[in-house]
């Protein structure tokens, strides 16, 4: 088997091939930031995680680049009603959103900032104007004429035939459904930030960004090209046609494009009052491993409904499978070994495998393994789990969390700087956040520390100071429970 992956360019499912052996070449449109990340911008950054990680998996090395905007018409206009330039307005948002990756752990690929490039991209207009794709207008702007690249429409698939040739856009965004000579340089404009460059001065249009940086970093053709699926138009329509333009070559060979969400059934927006960011959900005291899970609970191609009873549940989820693995690692087993675990252990790897070679299919592969806790719980109890076993049930889950990353309990100094931007901001802190953070607050050696002290004065009949011990835990948010095994605990 081998992976396959639907390519929006061609518009089905195919066999992922790379231009070199073993080795990927991907760009993933990042944030533009302007703002906090909201759920649906993390549910693409997550799926285009999980795939950088079973990338790497499968055995590629993978040469991941993500663009910052750092500057567009949003950025601008909001830098200016704030009197602050555009690099302190993007810096505040850049670090909120490379702390929020952390939080859900996503792995950083090489980041690319599109202030940094400014002079590559005016060299790059100036060889686009001197080939007829690109004009100058009397303001000192410059536009990519359309009508010039035939193939335009191929990825997002419209019909642009009785477009109006010459009609303009300076707007980096703009009507779904229409095509306009768009703007790759824009003039300066009173009060707004510019750069003086070899075409003049002004700053660069959106789109003109990501083709600058992604043939910089990854060559004028490369593998794989991600982004939500707003993007497919006509932000990487007209990536497309500047690069190939460009470059006469084929620009991107597989488009990934993960849907947005609903919430509750509904579209997001901040009118309709159910509009969050990563940031509003962690301060409600929801913890970013579930959130992890739950945006990867149904296929990237398809429109996740976003809810607070699927995020409750994908916390259960995620504790089911953390209390499995502490069943591995601290429970006693008899000696030997039984095939059939060894077994399971390895069709499980294999379901897992098969799922994710699927177009990705990440509830298969969260199926699989549940199936195999469920069995293997089922064996613990009857005994049937023996001391060899162990390890072979234990990597077929660090498989799964290879590419979930949602089984690691290391959240706590994440989760603080949230807690402390939030109070900096003058944010509402909830009660089940504190609790995360009083949790967190004892290392795993401090509680079990403190649960052999409580297992002593049980010992020695001092039930006060034993009962004393585990209301401190509980208190804490330490959940600790008596099991045939012996004492096991856990984090709220």
């Amino acid at each position: 088997m081998a992976l396959r992956l639907y390519n929006t360019l061609s518009g089905k499912i195919e066999e992922f091939q790379t231009l070199q052996k073993n080795q990927v070449r991907m760009y993933a449109c990042g944030p533009t930031v302007y703002d906090y990340g909201h759920i649906g911008n993390f549910r693409t950054f997550v799926a285009v995680d999980i795939l950088h990680r079973f990338l790497e998996q499968s055995g590629y090395t993978v040469q991941h680049v993500m663009n910052i905007t750092d500057v567009d018409d949003k950025i601008i206009r909001n830098s200016s009603r704030e009197g602050v330039p555009v690099q302190t307005y993007t810096a505040k948002y850049e670090k909120a959103f490379l702390e929020d990756t952390l939080l859900l752990n996503i792995a950083q690929p090489k980041l690319a900032r599109a202030t940094e490039h400014i002079p590559e991209m005016a060299e790059f207009i100036a060889k686009l104007e001197a080939k007829g794709f690109v004009y100058r207008t009397e303001d000192g702007s410059y536009y990519f004429r359309i009508a010039k690249f035939p193939a335009y429409g191929k990825l997002s698939k419209k019909d642009f035939g009785g477009m109006q040739d010459g009609a303009r856009v300076d707007v980096d965004e703009y009507e779904k459904d229409s095509a306009r000579d768009f703007a790759v340089w824009k003039a300066p404009k009173p009060g707004e930030a510019s750069w003086e460059t070899s075409i003049g001065p002004g700053r660069p249009g959106w789109h003109i960004e990501c083709s600058v940086m992604s043939m910089e970093e990854l060559g004028e053709t490369f593998d794989l090209h991600a982004g939500g699926e707003d993007l497919i138009f006509p932000h990487h329509e007209n990536e497309i046609a500047q690069s190939e333009a460009y470059s006469g070559k084929p620009f991107a060979r597989f488009w990934f494009h993960p849907r947005f969400l609903l919430v509750e059934g509904e579209k997001m927006s901040k009118s309709a009052g159910n509009f969050y960011t990563l940031r509003d959900l962690v301060l409600k005291g929801h913890k970013p491993s579930s959130i992890r899970y739950l945006l990867a609970s149904v296929p990237y191609s398809t429109q996740l409904n976003f809810t607070f009873d699927g995020l409750k549940q994908a916390e259960v989820s995620v504790d089911r499978l953390r209390n499995f693995r502490l069943r591995l690692t601290s429970g006693q087993f008899p000696a030997g070994a039984n095939p059939e675990m060894t077994k399971l252990a390895q069709e499980t790897t294999d379901r897992m495998r098969a799922a994710l070679e699927d177009d990705l299919n990440t509830p298969q592969a969260q199926a699989a393994i549940f199936d195999m806790a469920r069995t293997a719980n089922a064996a613990f109890d009857s005994g049937a789990v023996k001391q060899d076993d162990v390890p072979a049930l234990l990597g077929a889950l660090d498989k799964f969390n290879e590419i979930f990353a949602v089984l690691r309990d290391d959240d706590a100094p994440k989760i603080k700087s949230i807690a402390e931007w939030a109070k900096a901001e003058g944010r509402d802190i909830s009660q089940e956040l504190l609790g995360l953070l009083q949790s967190d607050a004892l290392s795993d050696e401090q509680v079990n520390g403190k649960l052999a002290e409580m297992e002593a004065a049980r010992k020695a009949r001092n039930f006060p100071v034993s009962d004393a011990i585990r209301k401190e835990l509980t208190a804490a948010g330490i959940l600790v429970e008596n099991t045939k095994d012996g004492v096991r605990w856990r984090r709220k």
